[in-house]
C-alpha cells in the first residue's frame, strides 16, 4: 500500500534518487543530459522541502515518487513530477496530483509544464483536468507544453 505524506528534510536525497531515475528517459527522449531535474544538487532538493510543499509516495519505508508544489498568488506551480521507474503504471502519478490539489487549497488554478515528446505524461495530466494552455520552443529538439487545471 502506498502512502502519501509530506516531504521531511532528511528525504531529500531519496527524492532526487527517484528524480534522477525518472528523468532518465526524458533525457534520452529529448537528447539532453543535462535537463534540471537531473543536475539539481541534494541541498537544493532540501531547500525546496524546507520551504515549499513536497508530498512523497511512499511503498513501506521507501520513497517511490514525489511532486512539488509552489503558490504564486492563487496559482499553485506543479514541477517535478516522478515516479521510480519499477512503480510506474499503478497510479501513483496520479495519486500524488490529487493529493496535491487537495493540499494547495487556496488554489484557484494549478499550472505546470511538460516535453511535448512526452505523450505518457500529457496523459496523466489531461485525465486530471488539465487543459494545454499553450507551447513554448526552447531549441529545435523541445517544446514545452503548459497545462493549466481550474479548480
Amino acid at each position: 500500500m502506498t502512502a502519501i505524506e509530506r516531504a521531511e528534510p532528511g528525504d531529500a536525497g531519496e527524492i532526487l534518487t527517484v528524480q534522477r531515475a525518472a528523468y532518465v528517459s526524458e533525457a534520452q527522449l529529448y537528447g539532453d543530459p543535462f535537463i534540471p531535474p537531473l543536475v539539481e544538487s541534494v541541498e537544493q532538493v532540501r531547500k525546496v522541502v524546507e520551504t515549499g510543499t513536497v508530498l512523497v509516495a511512499r511503498d513501506g519505508g521507501r520513497v517511490v515518487g514525489a511532486v512539488r508544489g509552489r503558490l504564486s498568488g492563487t496559482t499553485c506551480l506543479v514541477g517535478r513530477l516522478v515516479v521510480a521507474p519499477d512503480m510506474q503504471g499503478r497510479g501513483i502519478g496520479g495519486a500524488l496530483l490529487t493529493a496535491l490539489h487537495e493540499e494547495s487549497a487556496d488554489a484557484l488554478a494549478f499550472d505546470l509544464f511538460t516535453g511535448h515528446l512526452s505523450e505518457g505524461n500529457l496523459r496523466l495530466y489531461r485525465r486530471h483536468g488539465y487543459r494545454e494552455t499553450r507551447r513554448e520552443r526552447m531549441s529545435d529538439h523541445l517544446t514545452l507544453v503548459h497545462l493549466r487545471r481550474w479548480v
